[in-house]
């Protein structure tokens, strides 16, 4: 299998420089950039024995993300430093992780080796994926491709290379996040709507920083469905009492959290 990804890649890179986005250029410089932010934070997630989730480590057994993967053929779109797909290794399935930053794909390789777990890493854009139709039986990403790529592209793509009856699994700010979010990147988030619901979509952070993509439940919920997908749940995570933020920059603070959700997970499925 990785001689064939391997393959596939190197065409697949061929094919669509031409046509890459503004926002995936964007995304992978910021990425490339942040990169060394996430090497500890990353290397704390390898090292775990159980998985946690989100900004405030939400454990895994309050929101299943990672349910019955044993025996899968997965791909984790916008891996990162890979710590997710570990865990996926580690309970029995075959991952593939996928990312648009190569210094981000670098510390996931050095962890593969300080931990002797090893997975194809694939440099790519999760909106256009160098797969064949109908690889995987799962598809998850935490953050990642979830608002790091625009839904209208990476859903689609995300069907194509899914098997009928096959899970996707993602987390990412809600919606209530994005439409109280300040268009001040550096500030904290508020208790007044500061964007319109009609149109939400792109949120363009500037030069230097990330370009993200957040739309309402209903238009997640058609495009889902367009694409062949029906959703079997949608969990909205509080954070515990005394949780803490992954980051210390965190400009969500905890009572906010607790108030309202922060992050949210869906559950689809693709129609056998």
């Amino acid at each position: 299998m990785r001689r064939r990804l391997a393959s596939a890649e190197r065409d697949h890179r061929r094919r669509v420089l031409a046509v890459t986005e503004d926002h995936v250029l964007q995304n992978r410089a910021a990425w490339d950039s942040f990169a060394d932010e996430f090497v500890e934070p990353g290397r704390a997630n390898w090292a775990a024995q159980e998985p946690v989730w989100g900004i405030w480590g939400i454990p895994e057994a309050e929101i299943g993300m990672l349910t019955d993967v044993d025996g899968l053929d997965a791909v984790e779109l916008g891996c990162g430093t890979g710590y997710v797909s570990a865990w996926l290794a580690r309970r029995g399935a075959r991952p593939v992780g996928i990312d648009n930053s190569p210094k981000q794909l670098e510390a996931a390789k050095m962890f593969q080796s300080e931990f002797d777990l090893r997975f194809p890493l694939i440099h790519g854009d999760a909106e256009r994926t160098p797969f064949p139709d109908e690889t995987f039986d799962f598809a998850i990403s935490e953050y990642g491709a979830a608002i790091w790529c625009d839904p209208y592209r990476w859903i689609p793509e995300a069907a194509r290379i899914l098997r009928p009856g096959a899970r996707l699994v993602f987390l990412g700010n809600s919606y209530v996040c994005a439409i109280c979010s300040p268009f001040d990147e550096e500030a904290p988030i508020g208790e007044q709507l500061q964007r319109d619901h009609f149109g939400l979509h792109e949120m363009n952070w500037g030069e230097g920083s990330t370009v993200e993509f957040h739309i309402p439940h209903g238009e997640w919920i058609r495009l889902f469905h367009s694409c062949g997908f029906e959703v079997e749940e949608l969990v909205e995570p509080r954070p515990h009492e005394d949780a803490t933020p992954a980051f210390e920059d965190n400009w969500i603070p905890l009572e906010w959290a607790r108030r309202w959700p922060n992050e949210e997970v869906w559950k689809v499925r693709k129609r056998p």
